[in-house]
């Protein structure tokens, strides 16, 4: 059974002042279990037929829309599947507008590209295969992911202790669903990513949607350009599930039960 959508009135409240003025508004969203369907293998993640051809027409009715992911830019965009949307990879540290040619690397990443790499290198690596934490490599950000080891506790154990030592090094360790990131130590979130992405065209009201802790980054940046006067509309939408951290529904103005819910919020946007 599909669970149940948003309250109508609700919804045309929060979403009305971006309905009424998309010339002036931005549409922006998390991809992993927001508008894909987490799966147990993240190479065989996507964004379902119906979401992309939503996405399509917000790209050609919005000023902006854009998708905020902690893969590679270029890996968001293969999974989206579209051109007319732009796309910030890495929690912000690339950057891919529609009709570049190539990512956008953050500047202040300069120096900086390859300590995260050298330090899972160093990792004792018969150790994570015991554990069945496989590594992905995203170039400055290296993720750690242990969704369907055999003990997904234990994996679960020894990459806390890894980002014990990641910390060591000054290096910064961010939890997700079922993964670790080890990240340079530079100021950079998806929030930075948001504040940097809204500029780039005349932007009154913005909606942001997202499900995990790197996504309250973005809904407390949207807050914040909304409390400084640079946004008349600010729109937080939690997509929950059972694995998204509590903080993801506290801060939102809404919270839908899945990407397939979140989908009739693209729905409203659309119409």
């Amino acid at each position: 059974m599909m669970p149940a959508g948003p309250d109508a009135e609700e919804l045309d409240r929060l979403l009305g002042p971006l309905r009424r003025n998309p010339g002036r508004s931005a549409v922006l969203t998390d991809v992993d279990g927001t508008i894909a369907p987490i799966v147990r293998d993240a190479s065989q993640a996507r964004v379902p037929d119906e979401t992309r051809e939503l996405l399509r027409r917000l790209a050609r009715r919005y000023a902006l829309v854009g998708c905020v992911s902690g893969r590679r830019a270029e890996d968001a965009r293969r999974i989206v599947g579209l051109d007319e949307v732009a796309y910030s990879g890495n929690h912000g540290f690339e950057l891919l507008l529609p009709g570049d040619p190539e990512v956008r690397p953050d500047p202040s990443l300069d120096g900086h590209e390859a300590d995260a790499r050298r330090f899972v290198r160093a990792l004792d690596g018969s150790e994570l295969d015991r554990a069945g934490i496989q590594i992905e490599d995203k170039g400055p950000i290296v993720a750690l992911h242990w969704r369907g080891a055999p003990s997904e506790e234990a994996a679960e154990s020894l990459a806390q202790e890894i980002a014990s030592k990641a910390e060591w090094k000054e290096l910064v360790p961010h939890r997700g669903r079922k993964v670790l990131e080890i990240r340079p130590d530079v100021a950079i979130n998806k929030g930075i990513a948001v504040a940097a992405l809204i500029p780039s065209r005349p932007i009154d009201h913005a909606l942001y949607g997202g499900d995990d802790r790197t996504d309250v980054d973005a809904f407390a940046a949207l807050r914040t350009l909304h409390e400084d006067g640079d946004l008349k509309t600010a729109v937080c939408i939690a997509v929950g599930s059972d694995e998204s951290p509590p903080q993801v529904a506290e801060t939102a103005d809404l919270t839908v039960p899945g990407p397939e819910v979140f989908v009739r919020v693209l729905e409203a946007l659309a119409e």
